[in-house]
Parts: structure tokens; C-alpha cells; sequence
């Protein structure tokens, strides 16, 4: 953990300018049939998941979203939400019924274009729950995906916004989990810390599909 003077809602890493066009592009196909994503939630669980990892997760990093796969009847296992979409305050109805929901819930501090490391903690801690976890975050969740890919089960699947055009579904298999770890060890900051908090090994993420 990190040093007690230190404010867990501090950015522990943050994105550099120079990445900011690498994590405009979505990390997987894009739909707004949210009937079709969990079908395909449902295969990529089937396909990848492993024995030797915890049982698949669906992680939903957004209100939308969230509010989109809790509609066609799926609660994620770990959701994130900010309040906001694409910077401006979600619809009256989704809040509304996003708040009304029963699910344990864990309220962290995040900054715009970084991650803290409250966020990272409350990621791990939903992610190891047998029950779903909402992660209120106040700030942005906007990186969030990424810690996702690297920490969740292989097989699982990590939903989140792509501005005007629909969610992106990625699922948790070695090749995206080699493709998170590179975006994520190109952030600024204590990667290794991150790491930590996260409870994942990175060099045991390449070794992922040694058959």
C-alpha cells in the first residue's frame, strides 16, 4: 500500500499527451445492441475462461453503459459510474435508476485522464467480491477500462462508451491483455505500485497463454 502521507485520491498514473490519440481508439468492435454484446459476453466466457483464473467477470466502466446491460438484463459484476457522460451529466432516468439499485456500493476520488489509487483498490476489491459492486466514482472514470483488462479473469469482459457511437466490448483474452499492459505501462507514473494494487503479476500477463 502506498505511504499513509500520501492521498489514495491522487493520481497515481496519468495519460501524456502524446498517448491521448492511442486511447481514442476503442479496444474492440463497437455496438449499441446491448442483446447482441451480452450473447457475445456470454461466448467469450465459454471460449477463454480459464481454470486456472477466477470464474469471468462483466465489468462496465459507465453510466450508459451500466445503465444499458442492467436494461437488457445483466447486472455487471463491477460497475463504474461518474455521473457523466462525455463530460455533461447523465439522462434524469438513468441517475435515477442507477441510484436506485442495491448493490454494494464503494465511493473513490479519480481524476480526468488518470487513475488514482483508490480506484485501483475498489477495482481489485470488486472484481474479488462474490456479490456485484457499483464504484462510484467522483472525478472521471475514463481509464478505467484499461486496469480492467489486466486485473479481471480471463474469458471475462469489459464494456465501456465510445463517444457518439456505441459501447466497445472487449473481451479479456491474452492478446488484449498483451495489448492493455502496453497502453498501461505507457502511462505516466508508479506503474508497479499500480500493479500492486491491483494484485496482478505483469510478467505472469504474458505468460497468460502458454499452452
Amino acid at each position: 500500500m502506498s505511504d499513509s502521507s500520501d492521498d489514495p485520491s491522487d493520481p497515481l498514473l496519468t495519460l501524456p499527451e502524446s498517448l491521448r490519440d492511442a486511447f481514442k481508439e476503442p479496444l474492440g468492435p463497437v455496438t449499441t445492441d446491448a442483446a447482441a454484446l451480452l450473447e457475445a459476453v456470454d461466448e467469450t466466457r465459454e471460449r477463454h475462461g480459464s481454470p486456472d483464473e477466477a470464474p469471468p467477470r462483466l465489468i462496465a466502466v459507465g453510466d450508459v453503459v451500466t445503465y444499458h446491460l442492467r436494461e437488457a438484463g445483466r447486472v455487471p459484476d463491477a460497475a463504474l459510474v461518474d455521473g457523466k457522460t462525455e463530460r455533461e451529466a447523465v439522462r434524469e432516468e438513468i441517475a435515477t435508476a442507477l441510484s436506485a439499485t442495491g448493490e454494494r456500493r464503494i465511493p473513490v476520488e479519480n481524476p480526468a485522464a488518470a487513475l488514482s489509487a483508490a480506484l485501483l483498490d475498489a477495482l481489485a476489491e470488486a472484481l474479488a467480491a462474490d456479490e456485484p459492486v457499483t464504484i462510484e466514482v467522483t472525478g472521471e472514470e475514463d481509464l478505467a477500462a484499461l486496469p480492467a483488462m489486466l486485473a479481471a479473469p480471463l474469458g471475462s469482459t469489459v464494456v465501456y462508451g465510445q463517444p457518439g457511437e456505441g459501447m466497445v466490448r472487449v473481451a479479456v483474452t491474452p492478446e488484449t491483455r498483451r495489448k492493455a499492459r502496453e497502453l498501461f505501462e505507457g502511462l505516466a507514473g508508479d506503474t508497479a505500485a499500480a500493479y500492486e494494487l491491483l494484485d496482478v503479476d505483469p510478467d505472469g500477463l504474458d505468460g497468460a497463454d502458454a499452452e
